[in-house]
């Protein structure tokens, strides 16, 4: 579940804005009506995937440089 934290948050940001779209768009009344719902749920997914931890990146893997010298 961690490792697909940062997907998942992205996906939540991407309902958020499918929503706020869905919200503007005058044409199709159901999408209009479920645009607030898909805003909420967007926004409670990425308020839980956020607080995963991110998973180390491969440069924290590497060996530190030494701070010696030359």
């Amino acid at each position: 579940m961690k490792t697909h934290a940062r997907r998942l948050e992205y996906a939540s940001m991407a309902l958020m804005l499918l929503g706020i779209v869905m919200l503007c768009q005058p044409w199709f009344l159901l999408v209009h009506q479920y645009s607030v719902a898909t805003i909420i749920l967007g926004l409670i997914g990425f308020n839980i995937f956020a607080r995963f931890p991110s998973p180390p990146s491969a440069d924290a893997d590497a060996a530190p440089p030494s701070a010696g010298g030359h």
